[in-house]
């Protein structure tokens, strides 16, 4: 993105990102010349067919899976619900998540009868309380324990090495799922992923179009479908290809995959600058994770005295664009599930605030946040 600065300075990355030119430039021909329906015969559906598998093996490179295990979705939540719902219908069995995850998680694991792992003031997974949940007579034998690679509000990262090892030691027949939308930024994921079995991808969260995701699967791994129809994906996932969309995924992941140990260095830099902007101009301002365990583009804070609705709806008068870890229910603001669980007091995860950097965030845009937040927090109270 250019240096634009009578366009908003846009801190919620982790909700969406612009497109980045070189996914814009791979999805344009798809729309306009090669629109043709990659599941037919003749040599315009072959080309689309092609861009398909060329963005399979891009993803699968990316993400240290074989290229038969690329299986394209429609989103992260697509993604999600197939790993939690294909693994426990094919084998009869129940799944485990922290009760941290994003909802496109904890709702399916809900649906399919499972538990939740408790977590630590940190947001990191209690390995205790894993392994007795595990256990023979905690409940219905588990199938797929799912464990966030980074959680999209606290931005915590997961050992999933030590995680996949106390599954292993309790129950060697389940398999480990990771949601690594958010991931996928900020860690080496063919690295840090390496133990899962199933790993869930949205394009739209690394300058990719939205509409369209991944679902990776190892060698092995016993899947129901649930979207029948044409048997597209090796019959795990039946519809048209998104085409397009495919397409623009592979590009932008193969360019974050080249840029991203650069990009993580001056991503922490900015979020480090704005962080400690803010903790020294807003008294009663804390951070709610250390920095050495969160990933380098999230950065959220706990604010006392405010509200957070309140403050985003001043803070979109300032053109800054930034989001809460709590929503408006009924009227009502309803704490943060992932603080919650944390064990963050209510009246404290009121005053929570997201801030999310990405592969488009300038210096201004840090440098106008640190302006305008304290501004904004000093008006509200």
């Amino acid at each position: 993105m250019t240096a634009d600065r009578n366009r908003p300075a846009y801190l919620d990355c982790a909700a969406s990102t612009p497109m980045r030119p070189c996914a814009i430039e791979a999805m344009t021909p798809y729309l306009e010349q090669q629109f043709a329906n990659p599941s037919g015969a003749h040599r315009m559906a072959r080309k689309s067919r092609a861009a398909i598998d060329d963005a399979r093996e891009i993803v699968a490179e990316a993400l240290g899976f074989d290229p038969h295990g690329i299986v394209f979705t429609s989103g992260g939540t697509e993604a999600d619900n197939l790993a939690v719902h294909g693994v426990t219908s094919a084998t009869g069995t129940a799944a485990l998540c922290p009760a941290t995850e994003h909802h496109a998680v904890l709702h399916p694991v809900e649906a399919v009868g499972g538990r939740y792992v408790q977590v630590d003031a940190g947001g990191e997974v209690d390995l205790d309380h894993l392994a007795a949940q595990l256990a023979p007579d905690a409940g219905p034998p588990v199938g797929l324990v799912s464990v966030m690679l980074v959680n999209n509000e606290s931005g915590v990262i997961a050992d999933l090495e030590a995680v996949a090892d106390v599954v292993r030691r309790h129950a060697p027949e389940a398999l480990l799922h990771t949601d690594a939308v958010q991931g996928v930024n900020w860690v080496d994921t063919a690295a840090a992923a390496q133990p899962a079995d199933l790993l869930s991808l949205s394009g739209h969260k690394f300058g990719g179009p939205k509409g369209v995701g991944v679902l990776a699967i190892r060698p092995g791994v016993t899947l129901s479908a649930q979207q029948l129809g044409g048997g597209q994906e090796a019959d795990r996932r039946s519809g048209t290809h998104n085409t397009a969309g495919i397409a623009a995924l592979g590009a932008a992941l193969g360019e974050l995959n080249e840029t991203r140990s650069e990009d993580i260095c001056r991503i922490r830099e900015l979020a480090d600058r704005l962080a400690d902007g803010l903790l020294v101009a807003i008294d009663g301002c804390t951070e709610t994770v250390a920095r050495p365990r969160r990933a380098a583009g999230i950065c959220q804070l706990l604010i006392d005295g405010i509200e957070t609705e309140a403050l985003l709806v001043l803070l979109d008068r300032f053109d800054v664009m930034a989001s809460a870890a709590a929503s408006c229910a009924s009227g009502a603001m309803e704490p943060s599930h992932v603080l919650a669980a944390m064990g963050v007091e209510r009246h404290a995860a009121a005053g929570s605030l997201r801030l999310s950097l990405g592969w488009c965030t300038e210096p201004w845009e840090i440098e106008r946040a640190i302006d305008a937040i304290p501004n904004c927090v000093e008006q509200l109270r």
